[in-house]
């Protein structure tokens, strides 16, 4: 299928998948240093960004086949996959197909238990409901370091780095994004089980995430991937690419070097 996106760079071929309810721009911070190392792909999901919304359910199997078909078409089939959140888990779900040469993934959905799963969810719709009012004044509210602050502080853990128009676009995003919902019901079925990915996986979490927590789910990650390479990133919160872009293209770039 037909997905919006950015292509940057030279090298290895890298697609980079953001998490519900965002789109490409979240990358926007390590797009110029991965770039210049890789052949960079930053796309927006189906139901995000200036995608069309998924024809079919969109699991994270379902959204992995069509990034997968998507990458295939535009001639770079079996990229290295690196994603955040629910595009971690379509990353892991990637390389488990044998879509992937590799999967990097940032705070990846699939290792939280049904207790976390529920305040993951209250969080996302509750940020998705004050997106909607907040849409018509969106620049006015994201002009503010305290503002934005207020607005992000579940996503980053120095969310007053965001520039103004960067935060303002992704506010309108969050409320305008039409997969928002159904996606984030069939995220509800969503676990990492079974086999583990053949390719090379490395996991990177945010020490400060407070949408899936890091002391608890990073150490099932562990459990789950005991032969992944694990890292922390140092001060960053669940989107971590605002608050240390230098370590997340580091992670990326020493993640897809193989």
């Amino acid at each position: 299928m037909s997905l919006a996106y950015v292509r940057r760079g030279s090298g290895p071929p890298l697609v980079l998948i953001h998490g519900i309810g965002s789109q490409w721009q979240m990358w926007q911070p390590v797009l110029d240093r991965v770039s210049r190392e890789r052949e960079v792909v930053a796309l927006d999901l189906p139901g995000f960004g200036d995608s069309d919304e998924h024809r079919a359910r969109p699991t994270v199997e379902a959204l992995a086949s069509a990034v997968a078909e998507f990458l295939d078409g535009i001639g770079l089939a079996g990229a290295h996959a690196a994603g955040n959140s629910l595009g971690g888990a379509v990353a892991l779900a990637m390389a488990r197909m044998g879509e992937a040469r590799s999967a990097c993934v940032l705070s990846p959905a699939g290792f939280g238990n049904m207790r976390e799963g529920r305040y993951a969810r209250a969080v996302l719709l509750e940020s998705r409901r004050a997106a909607k009012l907040a849409e018509p004044h969106a620049e006015l509210l994201c002009k503010g370091a305290a503002r934005r602050a207020l607005a992000f502080s579940h996503l980053a853990a120095r969310p007053w780095r965001i520039p103004p128009d960067e935060a303002a676009g992704a506010l309108r995003n969050l409320a305008q994004c039409p997969g928002f919902e159904t996606t984030l019901v069939a995220l509800e079925d969503h676990n990492f089980g079974g086999p583990a990915p053949t390719c090379p996986v490395n996991v990177a979490w945010g020490e400060k995430d407070r949408l899936l927590l890091y002391s608890r789910q990073s150490a099932r990650a562990k459990r789950l991937l005991p032969d992944a390479r694990h890292v922390t990133l140092t001060g960053c919160g669940h989107v971590p690419t605002w608050d240390d872009p230098e370590q997340v293209a580091r992670v990326l770039l020493e993640a897809s070097s193989a």
